[in-house]
């Protein structure tokens, strides 16, 4: 049985400009994008450089990871992966 790819991806090395809005235009392009969320740090509200792009479906996550992962983006490599739900929960407690 092959193993179901997540709708989730996790994003890594985004400019610490970027904001929500901006994330989900970036990855829109290869899906129904539902949910695009920056984690910010708590005392200063700024964006920590990362974050998770939610799609409707697997295959709209599948081809976002295989044409974003190791793009440049505002001048900065970018790297994206299947997120995983405890990487999310963590981040999100910091």
């Amino acid at each position: 049985m092959a193993k179901r790819l997540s709708s989730q991806l996790f994003v890594n090395r985004l400019s610490s400009f970027t904001n929500n809005e901006q994330l989900k235009r970036l990855f829109s392009p290869f899906g129904d994008v539902t949910e695009a969320r920056m984690v910010v740090d708590r005392i200063t509200q700024r964006p920590k450089g990362f974050g998770f792009v939610t799609y409707k479906s697997d295959v709209g996550a599948q081809k976002a990871l295989k044409a974003m992962n190791g793009r440049m983006v505002d001048g900065r490599l970018i790297f994206v992966e299947v997120a995983q739900n405890q990487k999310q929960e963590d981040y999100t407690k910091s």
